[in-house]
């Protein structure tokens, strides 16, 4: 198969699964649209909002892509504007031929106006609930030295709302200016209330990040691509069956690396390291879950069977129930 028959192929699937989206990151001009006209609130056109939103071809500038969180946010800060920004990106995720999606967000980011963490969490539940795409919230606690308390309420609202809509946490943020050795308090805590739980690691830090996320007791890690620089590590996560949630684009966004090709995506593959490809914010990175897996299929020479592959991958991984898991892996092996 040609790369012309095989991005056609992926162009048609419609068995896809998403596990790294955040909320703040995937909202597209129209769900901006949508959601400021429910608040009253004026927003610029579509070219500025795109400017505000989506990072320049060739982006290699951190600060550039940080930039580009701060209008979405805006937007996310009443219990409509959260509900029905959720219940919009599952709307177009399913339209994009995804059938489980993973979305994940901080909500101590969008307590500036009038909600507090659980209003935050019980607004995004209903706009998950008013969609019919199997879904999950991950809720993100946050890198930085005065927000202990903050995190910690994030976990006991995940604990309130698990399998109600949440299925794990996160630690999200600047990973080497907050090392992931400082918050373990929040993995021991978790672990004790049985909340599942995922870890940004091994992305802006390198192998040592990896190390601390493994040593908390998770099963996968938020990109991990900088796992290669250390063969004893790759060899742990195959030993342990540690799950990478890989997101090309991003990574070149934010400058992990230059291009495409330096990422060790084929590596991780030949080694036996359980890879899934994401999107990480789709909205700001001009992407997609197709155009991402057509990107490295390109790139590394994948067949139609390897992208299957990863997408058993992700739903085995997953945090859906066991029901969700077994309906999805039929959707895909039935493709």
């Amino acid at each position: 198969m040609n790369n012309i028959e095989l991005n056609d192929k992926i162009d048609k699937m419609n068995n896809l699964v998403e596990l790294h989206l955040h909320l703040d990151g995937a909202l597209s001009i129209n769900n901006c649209k949508k959601i400021a006209r429910i608040q009253n609130i004026d927003i610029p056109d579509d070219n500025e909002v795109s400017k505000m939103m989506i990072v320049s071809d060739g982006c290699n500038d951190l600060n550039e892509f940080l930039s580009k969180f701060e209008f979405p946010l805006s937007l996310l800060q009443t219990f409509e504007g959260i509900k029905n920004a959720v219940k919009n990106l599952e709307e177009e995720l399913a339209l994009q031929g995804i059938v489980y999606a993973e979305i994940r967000f901080a909500p101590q980011l969008h307590t500036s106006e009038c909600l507090n963490q659980d209003e935050v969490v019980r607004a995004a539940i209903e706009g998950l609930n008013s969609s019919k795409l199997r879904s999950n919230l991950i809720l993100c606690c946050m890198r930085g030295n005065n927000n202990q308390d903050e995190n910690m309420e994030t976990v006991r609202i995940a604990k309130k709302y698990l399998g109600k809509g949440v299925c794990a946490i996160d630690l999200a943020g600047a990973e080497a200016l907050y090392s992931t050795a400082n918050f373990e308090d929040i993995f021991m805590y978790s672990k004790e209330l049985g909340i599942p739980y995922t870890i940004h690691a091994g992305e802006a830090d390198g192998p040592s990040s990896i190390y601390d996320a493994i040593r908390f007791g998770t099963k996968r890690i938020g990109h991990g691509v900088r796992a290669i620089e250390d063969s004893n590590l790759v060899k742990k996560i195959v030993d342990e069956g540690i799950t990478l949630e890989v997101c090309p684009t991003s990574n070149i966004c934010t400058s992990v690396y230059n291009k495409i090709a330096d990422i060790p995506i084929k590596q991780f593959i030949d080694s036996g390291v359980k890879i899934t490809i994401n999107t990480d914010d789709p909205a700001i990175c001009n992407t997609n879950l197709k155009k991402e897996l057509k990107l490295i299929a390109t790139t590394f020479e994948l067949t139609y069977e390897d992208i299957l592959s990863l997408q058993l991958n992700a739903i085995k991984a997953s945090f859906a129930s066991k029901e969700v898991k077994e309906e999805v892996i039929k959707i895909i092996n039935d493709n």
